[in-house]
C-alpha cells in the first residue's frame, strides 16, 4: 500500500529540468576541454619532467667531472707511491742481505773481531746501488 507522490508543481520541474540541462552540458563542456587540451597537458608535463631531469642531471654532470679529475690525479700519486715502494723493497732486500753476511761472520766458527770489522768496513766501502 503505496501512496501516490504528490506532485510538484509545474514551475519546480521547469527548474529542475533547467538546471539538469545546464549541469549537463556544463559536465559535457568540461571533458569536451579536456579531451582537446589532452596533448597540450602531455606538451605541458613533458616539458616539466624535462626542466626536472635537466636541474637534476646538471649537478650530477658537475660532479662527475670533479671525480674523473680526482681519480685521475689518484691514479698519479698511486703509481708514485708504487715506485717508492718498489724503491724501498730493493733495499730492504739489500740491507736484509748484508745484515745476513754479518750475521753469518759473527757466528762463523772462526769470527775475530778484526775479521767481523773488516768485513763492516769492506761493507761501507763498497754500497749496493739501490
Amino acid at each position: 500500500m503505496t501512496s501516490p507522490a504528490p506532485a510538484a508543481p509545474h514551475w519546480v520541474q521547469l527548474a529542475l529540468s533547467v538546471l539538469g540541462i545546464v549541469g549537463g552540458s556544463t559536465g559535457l563542456a568540461a571533458i569536451a576541454t579536456v579531451v582537446v587540451q589532452r596533448g597540450k597537458f602531455r606538451a605541458d608535463a613533458a616539458d616539466t619532467l624535462t626542466e626536472a631531469a635537466l636541474t637534476l642531471v646538471q649537478p650530477l654532470q658537475t660532479r662527475i667531472t670533479q671525480l674523473e679529475g680526482e681519480a685521475l690525479t689518484a691514479r698519479s700519486e698511486l703509481g708514485v707511491l708504487r715506485e717508492q715502494v718498489n724503491q724501498l723493497q730493493f733495499v730492504v732486500r739489500v740491507l736484509t742481505r748484508t745484515l745476513d753476511r754479518w750475521r753469518a761472520a759473527i757466528r762463523a766458527p772462526d769470527a775475530t773481531l778484526r775479521k767481523v770489522r773488516a768485513m763492516v768496513a769492506e761493507t761501507d766501502r763498497s754500497p749496493e746501488d739501490p
